[in-house]
């Protein structure tokens, strides 16, 4: 008996160590997978490039299953595809696996890596303080072309551009001027921070203050950059004069909790920093005036998540929503920044962008409209009452919005779906769809901004033979083309440095 049971643990071993030679040899090389597939977007060593850093500590909120439906069917609201035609089931269970595992080496990026990378191209006082071209500096937009990750300062009156330069890979986020519109600071996903003259058409100064980045605001004062990272999980504070950098913040909740920067805004009644987290259910401001050079955070607990926000024109409130890719029901929150208290709910349903949003008046009622990344609807909110007063049905959900206090109308596009060629044109007082444009049949159409007197729309085709297009505010006849290569979003002097109400700020 004890030599059948000998023979048959002999037996048993075996054919173990064949099955798990087997599963080794069949197993799927989850690294040269994501080498083939993700690296393009997602960076090498999973550290971020135009997509999301895909670590362990980047993926909190959104659980295996859920990674590995996103990996065969893409993900709503963003530009990531789905592989289930071209990988197997196999092949993705083991991509999954592999993102939520830890890296051989844990990834930093310090103090010290920052001030190392600081680059000065022209110090301070070198350039001339003159505009070497002749145009309405007000009127300046800057276009960010993604197709080769270049820029293109575009004058607002004659349509022309007027100089093309190289940026980092992937900027992110939306350029942000000084409040003199002279200066303009970059933030590409990888980190990188680059601050360009517009009078000379020179980039001055860069530095790469993280690894993964969200964006980056300007201190009102225009003394401060504040950089708002995934990775590591800080707020980086920089000098706007030449990137130098001045202090890390740590992002721990008040229960010490590691968090994500999901976005830092800056506001300039309050002379501070609005932060959004990730991965804690809590807000922060940052004062930029205290002149001890200390920043300490103010911490306000919220009820949920909170990463995405929007502003009234005073800045006493921050009405904010969660992506929600998490259990937290959709909607949104009003929060006092003064108090530091709720005060109200929002009914949104679906996957606000409140992000994108912006206001208006109709009579003596001031709207918020916002688009939605999940459903095809624009909610109408009226700020007095914080109650949802309509919702308009779009041909699909929508990524940004845009109007202007001198036009009738607001501009909203359907960016994700079939009709992503399509944009709408709303009347702000009858808040009814007036017309669809379809500037180019069958590619993406997206991201509205208007001239500083709001006589004219910029919007762009999203594409490699892309162009920025150009239509009458109040006929909405088309009255040029541009072309230019995947052109994203493009940012007027004027409205984004006054703050101009149909502009996300």
């Amino acid at each position: 008996m004890k030599k059948l049971l000998r023979l048959f643990f002999v037996f048993f071993i075996s054919v173990l160590f064949q099955s798990m030679a087997f599963s080794e040899a069949v197993q799927p090389n989850a690294k040269k997978l994501y080498k083939t597939y993700c690296n393009v977007c997602h960076g090498d060593n999973r550290l971020g490039g135009m997509g999301p850093a895909l670590l362990p500590q980047n993926l909190k909120r959104l659980r295996q299953p859920a990674a590995k439906g996103v990996i065969e069917n893409g993900r709503d609201a963003t530009q990531m595809p789905g592989f289930s035609d071209r990988l197997s089931s196999a092949e993705i269970q083991s991509l999954t696996q592999w993102i939520y595992s830890e890296p051989k080496v844990d990834p930093k990026w310090s103090a010290r890596d920052i001030r190392q990378s600081h680059i000065i191209h022209y110090p301070d006082g070198e350039l001339g303080d003159k505009p070497v071209f002749s145009a309405d500096m007000q009127n300046l937009f800057i276009v960010v072309e993604l197709g080769d990750h270049h820029a293109t300062v575009l004058d607002g009156d004659t349509f022309e551009p007027i100089h093309r330069f190289q940026t980092r890979f992937a900027v992110h986020g939306g350029p942000k001027y000084t409040q003199d519109g002279r200066y303009v600071f970059f933030a590409s996903r990888d980190g990188w921070i680059s601050k360009f003259d517009m009078y000379n058409l020179k980039t001055v100064a860069e530095v790469r203050a993280g690894i993964n980045t969200r964006n980056a605001a300007v201190s009102y004062d225009g003394q401060y950059v504040a950089v708002g990272n995934y990775l590591p999980n800080n707020l980086v504070i920089l000098s706007a004069k030449d990137l130098s950098f001045v202090t890390e913040i740590k992002t721990e909740s008040i229960e010490g909790k590691k968090s994500r920067v999901s976005a830092v805004y800056t506001a300039p009644p309050r002379n501070s920093f609005i932060v959004a987290m990730k991965d804690a259910t809590e807000i922060w401001e940052l004062p930029y005036t205290a002149g001890d050079g200390q920043f300490t955070p103010r911490k306000i607990k919220t009820d949920g998540y909170l990463d995405d926000f929007f502003f009234d024109p005073g800045y006493k409130h921050v009405i904010g929503s969660a992506r929600n890719d998490t259990d937290q029901p959709s909607g949104g929150q009003v929060i006092d920044l003064d108090t530091g208290k709720k005060v109200a709910n929002l009914d949104l349903a679906g996957m606000p962008h409140l992000g994108s949003g912006i206001t208006w008046l109709r009579g003596k009622e001031r709207l918020l409209a916002t688009p939605n990344l999940k459903d095809g609807v624009l909610s109408i909110i009226d700020m007095n009452s914080w109650e949802t007063i309509d919702r308009i049905k779009t041909n699909g959900p929508g990524f940004f919005m845009r109007s202007h206090a001198n036009s009738p109308y607001a501009w909203v596009d359907v960016f994700f779906g079939p009709n992503k060629d399509q944009v709408h044109v709303i009347d702000k007082q009858s808040l009814k769809i007036v017309k669809t444009i379809i500037p180019a049949p069958g590619k993406t159409a997206a991201h509205v901004e208007f001239t500083k007197n709001g006589s004219h729309v910029l919007l762009s085709v999203w594409d490699v033979d892309g162009a920025i297009v150009v239509y009458d505010a109040v006929t909405l006849k088309e009255v040029k083309r541009v072309p230019m290569n995947k052109p994203s979003g493009k940012y007027n002097v004027y409205n984004k440095t006054h703050y101009e109400e149909g502009t996300s700020h």
